[in-house]
């Protein structure tokens, strides 16, 4: 294969990684009432298993610890998983998540120190944190078709930062020196080099200048891929240019699952009441080439976002409709291909049944809301189904 490269030399192509990333995982009690009635945690994103499966790795940010033994019961802004979190994250694709966030020492240094050691029996590499610094702060190596691909955690914002000797639990925060120097020794050892932060301002769409100036820093010190999260709505995507390098940087993927919005409807709220039911799908490719003059770089490629949807039906258990809780994460453009078929099903019914129409184009309706909403916030041009 040898394809052409922008200043129009040839190349051979010698390996491509596949990456997919989302959001924050967050496990309100909602969450976990839904999982309980559906019958396991990896129902609640079945329809996107299947992208995660497909890719070669896949990130996600863990916004909660898994210390049942350990910890307390979870509660509002204090949360704790259900023991078996892990083995269904692994299960459904997951590869590798980020456990530097302001959650990280909800229930102490224990409740960290339990996580981890639960993610490590599921098989299902932690970055950010760890049982002492030293572990905290090296990177993980994912070797993946020959690639070496390095990942580096941070966060920016602890609710209560409990670092306190380096021997004990720890979560990175971040420097931006020792984040660029970070960025640098781990570009030494490895082809790329994704670094995840957990930075800016809570439901606020446009990055801050500090997290502007980090990415432009950690771009120059050698990362490919920056992975935003915390704002719990999504922030744009980018393409820094430093030198032969293309960094790219997603400032938010927003929330993966979690209760938040529960109360929005496309028919009585603004669009941006949904915001924090959106998510997205991150993807992109690294791929080795080799040039003409024998080098052989690795390059981001082909980055663009496939929006999700966390349909939640508080609604209609609040109307007293059902009793089951359902909160589902959705990925919309193969929604939207099924919704506009069920459409066309009932509008063809003998007898139609009018009620079950109209209900059916205002789900039509939110989906493509909420896909536009994504495009508009992310770019047209990264998004899945963003130009008409």
């Amino acid at each position: 294969m040898a394809p052409g490269t922008p200043d129009g030399r040839l190349a051979e192509e010698l390996a491509r990684v596949e990456l997919v990333a989302v959001g924050d995982i967050l496990m309100h009690q909602d969450v976990k009432t839904s999982a309980v009635q559906a019958g396991s945690l990896t129902e609640l994103w079945k329809e996107v298993t299947p992208l995660f499966k497909q890719a070669d790795i896949a990130f996600a940010n863990l916004e909660t610890p898994i210390a049942p033994r350990t910890g307390r019961p979870g509660r509002p802004f204090q949360f704790n998983a259900p023991e078996d979190l892990p083995a269904a994250l692994k299960a459904s694709g997951l590869t590798i998540v980020s456990t530097a966030n302001n959650h990280a020492f909800d229930q102490g240094p224990k409740g960290l120190a339990e996580t981890l050691e639960r993610l490590e029996a599921a098989g299902l590499p932690a970055v950010g944190s760890g049982p002492t610094r030293a572990l905290a702060e090296a990177p993980r190596i994912l070797e993946v078709k020959g690639l070496r691909i390095a990942f580096l955690a941070f966060t920016d914002i602890f609710n209560v930062n409990l670092n306190q000797k380096a021997a004990s639990p720890w979560v990175r925060s971040l420097d931006p020196a020792e984040a660029e120097r970070a960025v640098a020794a781990a570009r030494a050892q490895s082809d790329a080099v994704v670094v995840s932060i957990h930075w800016g301002a809570e439901y606020l769409h446009a990055p801050l200048p500090r997290q502007k100036d980090v990415a432009r820093r950690l771009a120059r010190a050698g990362a490919d891929l920056i992975l935003g999260h915390h704002p719990h709505v999504l922030q744009a995507v980018e393409v820094l240019e430093t030198g032969p390098r293309r960094t790219v940087v997603a400032y938010s993927l927003g929330n993966f699952i979690s209760n938040q919005d529960r109360m929005y409807r496309a028919d009585l709220f603004p669009v941006a009441g949904g915001d924090s039911r959106d998510g997205v799908l991150f993807r992109c490719r690294f791929v080795k080439l080799k040039l003409a003059d024998g080098s052989e770089p690795v390059r981001v490629e082909d980055a663009r976002c496939e929006p999700l949807w966390t349909r939640n039906n508080w609604q209609e258990r609040n109307a007293g409709k059902t009793k089951v809780r359902s909160i589902e994460v959705i990925p919309l453009s193969t929604t939207l291909a099924q919704a506009e078929g069920e459409l066309d099903r009932l509008r063809a019914a003998e007898p139609m049944d009018k009620a079950k129409v109209v209900e059916q184009q205002e789900y039509l309706r939110t989906l493509y809301l909420r896909r536009a909403r994504a495009a508009e916030i992310l770019g047209a041009a990264v998004v899945v189904g963003g130009r008409p």
